[in-house]
């Protein structure tokens, strides 16, 4: 995850009571007591105990765990359908369990739009009136409003659907809707709660993969509550695993995988295939050298045979990559007399984000089997990737 990006939600100390005496819960929670002796002590369920996390501009944040985790009550606590016990949670500057009501409303119409599991679509208005209802309600005028709907429902492959009903539409197809009405709100922040549940596997799937298309295109940022680790694994760009309303770690999909931070989260990890987690990132090694574009080809060729090397990658003076310049080539550059390399450049090998899935990496290899070359958005060189430590990751992968 780029830590980079702005921080869009701030989460701290965040805790939940559910009882009439929540300060008691508190108090014993500060004496180190967990869920099970709180309830016992004092009757007061800890929901939620201590909870701190950011939310990154446009990140897809998992928030996963098993059932009476907490996350569904986090969910609600972000913007505040359940009031908060103690903690902040804030978003643009704004503390949301401090807002007056005016302000609440203000701040939920702008900031969050939910997709829940049961679709909560209405039963008699159109799939393109279902769209339309969260602009309705804020009093958007009419053809704008049916505009917006329309793009929103375009979005999601639902264009031509707008007259049917939701009885007439799948489970799958359904979502969509939900989804639509979501994006028409064009709110800054997406909730989905446990969004996939409800849907056949396969769909399920789909919609995933949709999601994720969509993602790609708007960068919306996105906080989405499941229990099933696959699709935390495959959906998520960070995920926050809870346990009895506590963080029980907060990582990447590689880390959680690769880096547990205790028995309870390899326990839960167990079985998961590595191999189709695992990234190029986890196989990436430093480069032993790189060649300049201003180098000629006998300081590349020097370069190689420093480095018991047969081929270099070639950057320009920001580490973008522009080519593979292998010794052969560097000979006719000097049997030619030339003084540049860039003519001799071969582009004839594989480059990779650092996030492209490790098993896609082995059928990758050429005859020649050139590193394979890790690039950043930029087009950066980052490291390279080769047989042995993809054989070696998924080897270790296999054995876990």
């Amino acid at each position: 995850m780029d830590e980079t990006r702005p921080v869009k939600i701030k989460v701290r100390g965040l805790s939940k009571v559910f009882g009439k005496q929540p300060q008691k819960a508190i108090e014993l929670r500060n004496q180190g007591m967990k869920r099970p002796e709180i309830l016992e002590k004092s009757g007061q369920t800890l929901g939620l105990s201590n909870i701190s996390f950011d939310v990154y501009e446009g990140e897809l944040l998992v928030i996963m765990g098993l059932s009476g985790s907490g996350k569904s009550t986090l969910i609600r606590c972000l913007n505040r359908l359940i009031e908060t016990t103690e903690g902040e949670i804030i978003i643009d500057g704004e503390n949301i369990p401090t807002l007056k009501e005016k302000a609440l409303l203000e701040c939920r119409r702008r900031h969050f739009s939910m997709v829940f599991q049961n679709f909560a679509l209405f039963p008699h208005r159109t799939v393109q009136q279902n769209a339309e209802f969260g602009l309705e309600i804020r009093g958007v005028e009419k053809t704008e409003r049916q505009k917006i709907a329309h793009n929103a429902l375009k979005q999601v492959g639902l264009e031509g659907w707008e007259d049917a009903y939701p009885n007439q539409l799948s489970g799958g197809m359904q979502q969509r809707v939900g989804l639509a009405r979501a994006l028409a709100n064009d709110a800054t922040v997406l909730l989905m709660d446990e969004a996939f549940s409800a849907l056949d596997p396969l769909i399920r799937k789909d919609m995933q993969q949709e999601l994720l298309q969509l993602q790609s295109k708007m960068q919306k940022t996105t906080v989405f509550i499941t229990h099933d680790l696959d699709e935390a694994l495959n959906i998520g760009d960070r995920i926050v695993l809870l346990k009895d309303g506590e963080v029980v770690q907060i990582g990447t999909p590689e880390e959680i995988l690769t880096k547990p931070a205790d028995d309870y989260v390899r326990r839960f990890i167990e079985g998961v295939d590595r191999a189709r987690i695992l990234t190029a990132e986890s196989a990436m090694r430093p480069l032993r050298s790189t060649a300049r574009e201003s180098d000629g080809p006998r300081t590349a060729l020097h370069r190689m045979r420093d480095h018991a090397i047969d081929s270099i990658y070639v950057v320009d003076r920001d580490r973008r990559l522009l080519g593979l310049l292998e010794a052969d080539a560097a000979s006719k550059a000097i049997q030619a007399g030339d003084d540049s390399i860039i003519p001799y450049l071969t582009q004839d090998f594989r480059k990779v984000p650092m996030d492209e899935p490790l098993h896609n990496l082995f059928a990758m290899f050429s005859e020649k089997s050139f590193p394979i070359a890790v690039i950043d958005k930029q087009e950066q060189l980052l490291g390279v990737v080769v047989k042995g430590a993809v054989l070696d990751e998924l080897a270790r992968a296999g054995e876990q």
